[in-house]
């Protein structure tokens, strides 16, 4: 195992951490988890060298944290660094605080949790942290022992990223979203450098993005750019080497499902070294990009010069999950996205156009949106969605 550094505290963390958001299930009910295999994933990471857990109050449904507390007995809470995080986002009142930090205490059996993050913060989450003072509320905790260091997880642009940071002098971590597909997204590469100048150790998320960067490429492009390559590595290992690669990053987070998913992971983190890419292996990084771009059936820019629509319809946000459905050979993914709960209103779905025809002289890109929102959504509909998460799975008939 690699190990890095941590911002301005004295501790090395592995390259690899592991996040407790995609343990393995019995089934499809996100929270019923299969807990022993689960344990045996974490305690494997820690006795390989992994130092550093994340979850968080809303995983699996409440149920991540009590499963990464049985997994610390036994010795492994003295291996681990542990994170997890307040669910601002879904907090109604200020005084919502003191009742989840205690119960998250509760559930992981600990008495003190080395890293508390303010939870997928953004310009709005901000504003809310401000106006229920949780920063003060924070320093009282942190003075009664109950945490060690105050760090934010981040998706927003990066003058919110820098409004944050900004915000409070003394945070010791931020975890944002980041791979090579998103380098220019969300904080993105600037808000890498920028956090790293103000001194705080960067945690990535979704280094493979959800997975879709880990598996073998199907699309003849990609697959063509990482086979005719001079390093040979699958495409797991060009993703995560991506973000190892550079110096700022103190470590990867994977949110692993399974054991081979763990004892690969671990193994490839033997060689994450910082400053390890050649210009030729940064133009396969490159020449990846543009392959799987080049797949994109629709070109939006996300410029949302088409909004807002007069029916409502979500039309940037619709041709994206299109987009990456057809990009990365995702189906699946994408009608999870268009038709889950969490993700496009029903009302502000594709089939709401009434081809006003309103988005077309707008558009610079001259995209036929009403047709292209057509096949959209033929493609991503389902009569029959995704059950809420945590929800038990319907019964056949």
């Amino acid at each position: 195992m690699q190990y890095r550094k941590f911002g301005k505290l004295d501790w090395k963390p592995s390259a690899l951490g592991f996040g407790a958001m995609r343990l393995p299930t019995n089934g499809e009910d996100q929270s019923k988890i299969n807990e022993a295999e689960a344990i045996k994933m974490i305690r494997y990471a820690a006795d390989n060298g992994v130092n550093y857990i994340d979850t968080a109050y809303m995983y699996h449904m409440g149920q991540s944290e009590i499963v990464v507390g049985k997994a610390l007995k036994d010795g492994y809470r003295k291996k681990f660094h542990l994170a997890t995080k307040l669910p601002v986002n879904m907090m109604q009142k200020g005084d919502d605080c003191d009742r989840i930090l205690a119960e998250q205490l509760k559930k992981l059996d600990v008495d003190k949790i080395d890293f508390y993050l303010f939870h997928g913060l953004s310009k709005m989450g901000w504003e809310k942290v401000q106006e229920w003072k949780l920063l003060d509320w924070a320093e009282k905790q942190m003075a009664k022992g109950y945490f060690s260091h105050l760090c934010f997880s981040f998706h927003d642009d990066f003058p919110a990223f820098k409004t944050i940071i900004d915000g409070y002098d003394n945070w010791t971590m931020t975890q944002i979203q980041y791979n090579y597909m998103d380098e220019n997204d969300q904080a993105g590469r600037k808000g890498v450098e920028y956090a790293a100048a103000k001194g705080l150790a960067i945690v990535v998320m979704e280094p493979l993005r959800g997975g879709k960067l880990s598996k073998e490429p199907t699309p003849k492009p990609v697959a063509a750019v990482i086979s005719k390559a001079k390093r040979q590595m699958k495409a797991v290992e060009w993703a995560l080497q991506w973000v190892w690669n550079q110096p700022e990053i103190s470590l990867a987070l994977s949110g692993m499902s399974t054991m081979a998913q763990v004892v690969e992971n671990v193994k490839l983190a033997e060689h994450a070294k910082t400053n390890n890419f050649s210009t030729a292996d940064l133009k396969v990084i490159s020449d990846i990009k543009d392959a799987y771009k080049s797949l994109s059936p629709i070109a939006c820019t996300q410029c949302q010069y088409c909004q807002p629509c007069p029916s409502k319809v979500l039309i940037p946000r619709v041709f994206g999950i299109y987009n990456e459905a057809v990009m990365y050979d995702d189906v699946k993914g994408g009608q999870f996205m268009y038709n889950a709960p969490f993700g496009l209103p029903q009302d502000q779905r594709a089939d709401q156009c009434t081809e006003c025809g309103e988005c077309l002289a707008k558009c610079p890109q001259k995209i036929e949106i009403p047709e292209q929102l057509k096949k959209a959504h033929a493609a991503l509909y389902l009569k029959n969605p995704p059950p809420p998460p945590g929800a038990p799975p319907k019964k056949k008939e």
